[in-house]
């Protein structure tokens, strides 16, 4: 069910930022949230980070984008009610919401706490909720959300900051963590230095790890090393510097999401390494299945992360300092922010400075 009003389709007046079409261009937009049930968390947004994943979605270059769309899912604000049921807010915590916003609940990934692999998951933009309602994301002023998919951003992490850690940071925890790449020696490369290899860095490196940033850029091995902290850098256009570092890696986190070759990166690996893809590529990528054959390598995948390991995520970004690192921006300024997304100009994300520029 599609609203025809989206602005009288529920009590709670909201104000956003939509796509309306395939153009992508953003532009105000009045629509409604539902009251705050039992289990529910209302929460002003404050901040609201920008994923590459909204510039795909609001282009609907995956397929899968219905209009109006409200992007958003790095959503950070203070919470202004919560139901007669909630157990875990309160009026004026700190809280964020990620990339989902339910899911069945029942099935034997949501009772193992990865709800983000539930087949029924509700995305937090464009996905359809419980009551048959389209959902809508973070570019607005207010949310509400059921508690249980409802995070608490500790006190030590600036909002700002934080927001990209809700679905960059969990997308590089969660593999670090399930693949067994979080131990102190292990050496992983990690693939590409924008929005969610920079903070994979911060977070392989607090894990004890030692990291190799791998880019088709040169240029970008300065920042790699002195800002992030990074222990070498290897430019993977370069021959000569991938053939002296084959078979020196435990692990490999890819984080690119254009089409690239994936055989380079499977001979960096030692023997029972692991090529782990988080990026999201168009088109499928060529695997050579011999190179997997020769030293027991593993090619896996990672989506996200469910709700109890992006609060432990958030914890240990707390413990350790971690943050992303961003630019603020205003939300008059958003279509510029896309097209300068889409080029690769940013370090290395935007939020969007939602309650003090979002006005109706």
């Amino acid at each position: 069910m599609v609203a025809n009003q989206p602005e009288k389709e529920n009590p709670v007046p909201a104000f956003g930022l939509a796509a309306r079409d395939q153009s992508g261009v953003l532009s105000p937009f009045n629509f409604s949230r539902r009251a705050t049930g039992e289990k529910d968390v209302k929460f002003k947004v404050i901040y609201c980070g920008i994923c590459h994943s909204d510039l795909h979605m609001i282009k609907n270059e995956w397929g899968t984008s219905t209009y109006p769309l409200v992007p958003g899912h790095e959503i950070v604000g203070e919470v202004t009610e919560v139901g007669s049921q909630v157990e875990k807010f309160k009026v004026g915590d700190r809280v964020g919401v990620g990339c989902i916003v339910g899911s069945c609940r029942s099935c034997d990934n949501c009772s193992n706490s990865i709800e983000n692999y539930c087949p029924k998951m509700i995305l937090t933009y464009a996905g359809t909720y419980h009551d048959g309602t389209v959902t809508y994301g973070g570019y607005s002023d207010v949310m509400v959300c059921d508690e249980h998919f409802v995070v608490r951003v500790p006190d030590a992490l600036p909002l700002d900051a934080a927001a990209p850690l809700l679905c960059a940071g969990i997308t590089l925890y969660s593999p670090l963590r399930y693949y067994g790449l979080d131990k102190p020696g292990i050496h992983l490369g990690i693939v590409g230095l924008g929005g969610l290899g920079h903070v994979g860095v911060k977070f392989a490196k607090a894990m004890g790890a030692k990291v190799t940033v791998i880019s088709t850029s040169p240029a970008k091995k300065q920042e790699a090393i002195e800002r992030h902290g990074a222990d070498s850098f290897l430019v993977s256009r370069d021959q000569e510097q991938m053939k002296a570092a084959m078979g020196t890696l435990d692990g490999i986190i890819d984080t690119v999401s254009a089409v690239h070759p994936i055989m380079p990166l499977i001979g960096l690996l030692k023997t029972h390494g692991k090529l782990v893809l988080v990026g999201a590529p168009e088109k499928p990528l060529e695997l050579p299945v011999f190179p997997l054959l020769m030293g027991r390598k593993i090619v896996g995948g990672s989506c996200i992360g469910g709700m109890k390991e992006t609060q432990e995520m958030l914890d240990f970004a707390a413990k350790h300092n971690i943050t992303a690192d961003i630019e603020v921006i205003s939300a008059d300024y958003v279509n510029t922010a896309m097209q300068r997304l889409e080029k690769g100009d940013v370090k290395y994300r935007f939020v969007i400075d939602v309650a003090k520029t979002m006005q109706a």
